[in-house]
């Protein structure tokens, strides 16, 4: 209720403010000029006045002057005549619209633009907020029913769906033939059918079991997502946490992460994900192009409004040279801190502009424990917190840095 009270209230005073310049500037301007005009032009007549008296100014040239004079008495006292009738303000009906475009128009633009009954929220409670929607969001199953129904093949030739139906009916009387059960994850994503085809590559895990490879677990993921309309369920979300446990470098599964984090409120974590992947390279990488069309406008989410996008693949090198260690051992104690403080300066602005993998997030924490910085510690901990969500091998990894150098909880 008070939002509503401030805004109104605001809303008035801006609407009197422009019906006092409309009633002020309604020919009052023109009336003032006018005025002062002829207040000017008497004070000259009465100076020739004077100056015939003196005999400064010859009688034959005084007429002459006063004429003129006395005819722009006459153009200013009409110009005064006609803004003062021009001055009687605006008709009530202007002042009513007025009144009504500005009120009006702004609930108007609001409502379009705003969201009402939503309160303001501090940065700690609307990541908490984002954090109960990604828990609360909806299933897999929920997702799929939402999807409208797959349209018929009208694109694919009768012998090829004779297939596909012998395909499927043979591969149900044989569900742990795992060269079927790929084949038919195959044909069924070709077709366009992406629900059968993760549950195929679903069976397909499962009969691998501890085999199965990071990369066949985010195809699996990557199945569940386009089968839901680019959503990113919960279901998908574990596959692609155990994904990037076998494999943190997985830039397909860190995509999809990072597509998960706009989707539920943090496009911050998003922006890092992404751009940090953009910079990895390579630049032919399938995800580097479904970034590119979507990261600027993260990237205006995540308050980057002056984010371009980077060179693709530029890496950075990763720690100290082999010259660098050599050259540590030959100083001073002082120096030594010196050096190490000026690398550590470097990782950090490397991986909040870059990013990284887990291990050089952790190493910089520890470092700046070491050196006593726990505030700028604590603070790229959190960071990285926020960066690794989803990934319980860096998440750990990161935790136990975060103990070494006293800041984690």
């Amino acid at each position: 209720m008070t939002f509503w009270i401030i805004t109104l209230a605001m809303t008035a005073v801006v609407s009197l403010l422009l019906i006092r310049a409309l009633i002020r500037n309604d020919g009052g301007d023109v009336a003032d000029a006018a005025a002062f005009d002829m207040q000017v032009y008497r004070d000259q007549l009465a100076e020739v006045e004077r100056d015939v008296a003196r005999g400064v100014v010859p009688a034959e040239d005084a007429g002459r002057i006063k004429t003129e004079i006395s005819r722009r008495i006459l153009a200013a006292d009409t110009a005064l005549q006609s803004g003062g009738a021009a001055g009687a303000g605006p008709k009530p009906v202007v002042v009513g619209l007025v009144a009504l475009l500005v009120v009006g128009g702004s609930l108007a633009l609001y409502f379009q633009i705003g969201q009402p009954g939503y309160g303001d929220l501090a940065l700690a409670d609307r990541i908490a907020f984002a954090e109960e929607m990604r828990k609360t969001r909806p299933g897999q199953q929920e997702a799929l029913e939402r999807m409208p129904p797959l349209p018929p093949s009208e694109d694919l030739s009768p012998r090829y769906l004779e297939l596909m139906d012998k395909l499927r009916e043979t591969v149900a009387q044989r569900p742990d033939d795992l060269q079927g059960q790929q084949l038919l994850a195959q044909n069924e994503a070709s077709i366009g059918n992406f629900a059968g085809a993760a549950e195929a590559q679903r069976r397909v895990l499962q009969i691998k079991g501890a085999d199965a490879s990071a990369s066949e677990i985010t195809d699996y993921a990557e199945l569940m997502v386009m089968s839901a309309g680019g959503y990113v369920s919960p279901e998908a979300e574990n596959a692609l946490s155990t994904a990037l446990e076998l494999d943190p470098d997985d830039g397909r599964a860190r995509y999809y992460v990072g597509l998960m984090m706009v989707q539920n409120g943090r496009p911050d974590v998003s922006f890092r994900i992404w751009n940090a992947l953009l910079r990895r390279g390579p630049a032919d990488a399938p995800w580097i192009e479904p970034i590119k069309g979507q990261i600027m406008e993260v990237a205006a989410l995540a308050g980057e409004t002056r984010y371009s996008l980077p060179a693709i693949g530029n890496g950075a090198a990763k720690g100290p040279s082999a010259e660098d260690i050599e050259a540590a051992g030959e100083m001073t104690a002082a120096e030594r801190m010196e050096m190490i403080g000026g690398m550590v300066a470097g990782l950090s602005d490397r991986l909040a502009t870059e990013g990284g993998p887990p291990e050089d997030w952790a190493r910089l924490i520890t470092s700046l424990g070491v050196l006593g910085q726990s505030e700028q510690a604590l603070a790229i901990f959190n960071n990285a917190m926020d960066v690794f969500a989803g990934n319980p091998g860096a998440l750990d990894m990161i935790r136990n840095a975060g103990s070494q150098a006293g800041v984690a909880e």
